[in-house]
């Protein structure tokens, strides 16, 4: 056939064609493996702000007079917690994170436990009292607090980011527990049954009993959870959160910071106030991150508190990355993962 044949034929066609709406090629399936960020060293930090539903356990004991559990026992104002925590929080972090309380809810109730037990105000007495021994299983049922408070529609909506719990002994609560599609370790098994919510988010458990210190405490043991699940895909010298915690116990003339229960010269667990002198790189961790200039300083625990559990975790919150850059696909201001699980890769 002639060229010019052929060439006004395919033309017809394609008219033709165009009338009855002929599809387009389907473009090829793009791929389900998330593409890693690009290292960029000049990449911002950003303030990470988490919205708060604080809810408080703090049940009336006797009605005649009123008086609820924590006064009973003279133990610490909620607020007054909250209020340190998150001063702290903002402090230590060097501004890169920072809470925001939405809503307070107080409940007059004990909490209860995963068979259904609740205490009374009588049962309870007797447990503080050593008369009766404390109700098994201890764990409090999650699932009927996120219903009762509407918990996983409200993370849904983007109302709030993450809630706190304010209880007692025995209670039943986790220090931190994670939630949602994806939830992880968050030193407690993930809360299975809650990806309605349509995001990770976290449950922190505390206790009016205890201060501000032990609070920060709680937090550390979710701020090591999430760096694990943050650096672990990389090895050897390219996971630095591994280089972060190091001791001279476990790692005789390279020590670190440490974890949240081991100073940089510690023994044993919670051992804050140890004599002993030992190098660290902790000043380099502070001052030098990501460029470390090999800055090892002998260092004491009067560089954390000489024992003092709040002076201690101040300390070492304070040494967490919260620069700009980003390296290994990971970001320089760890904070951003620490407060906001939703950043840290699957």
């Amino acid at each position: 056939m002639p060229k010019s044949r052929r060439s006004f034929l395919q033309s017809l066609w394609d008219f033709i064609a165009s009338l009855f709406g002929r599809k387009k090629p389907t473009p090829p399936p793009q791929s389900d493996i998330p593409v890693e960020p690009v290292d960029d060293p000049n990449e911002p930090a950003k303030v990470t702000v988490s919205k708060v539903l604080v809810i408080v356990y703090d049940p009336v004991m006797d009605p005649a007079n009123g008086k609820k559990l924590s006064e009973r026992m003279g133990w610490r104002r909620t607020e007054e917690l909250a209020t340190g925590f998150m001063s702290d929080i903002v402090q230590f972090s060097h501004g890169m994170a920072r809470y925001q309380v939405v809503e307070r809810i107080d409940v007059d109730e004990f909490p209860a436990k995963v068979d259904g037990f609740r205490y009374t105000p009588q049962t309870f007495m007797d447990v503080l009292r050593n008369i009766s021994s404390p109700h098994m299983p201890q764990e409090v049922d999650y699932h009927a607090i996120l219903n009762q408070f509407n918990v996983l529609s409200r993370v849904a909506n983007n109302e709030i980011d993450e809630a706190w719990v304010f209880g007692f002994p025995h209670a039943g609560f986790y220090e931190s527990r994670m939630a949602g599609p994806g939830a992880f370790w968050c030193n407690a098994p993930a809360l299975k049954n809650t990806e309605s919510s349509g995001r990770r988010f976290v449950i922190m458990g505390f206790s009016y009993e205890r201060g501000v210190g032990e609070m920060l405490e709680s937090f550390g043991h979710r701020v090591e959870s999430t760096l694990v699940k943050t650096f672990g895909h990389l090895k050897g010298d390219e996971n630095l959160w591994q280089r972060f915690i190091r001791y001279e116990k476990v790692a005789p003339g390279k020590a670190a910071v440490g974890n949240i229960h081991f100073a940089p010269n510690s023994e044993r667990d919670y051992d804050w106030n140890n004599s002993s002198t030992v190098k660290s790189e902790c000043y380099d961790w502070l001052l030098n991150f990501p460029d470390f200039k090999g800055d090892i300083r002998n260092v004491t625990a009067s560089e954390w508190g000489r024992g003092d559990i709040r002076a201690h975790h101040q300390w070492w919150l304070k040494h967490i990355p919260h620069v700009a850059g980003r390296q290994n696909g990971i970001h320089n201001n760890w904070w951003q993962y620490i407060i906001d699980p939703q950043k840290v890769g699957n």
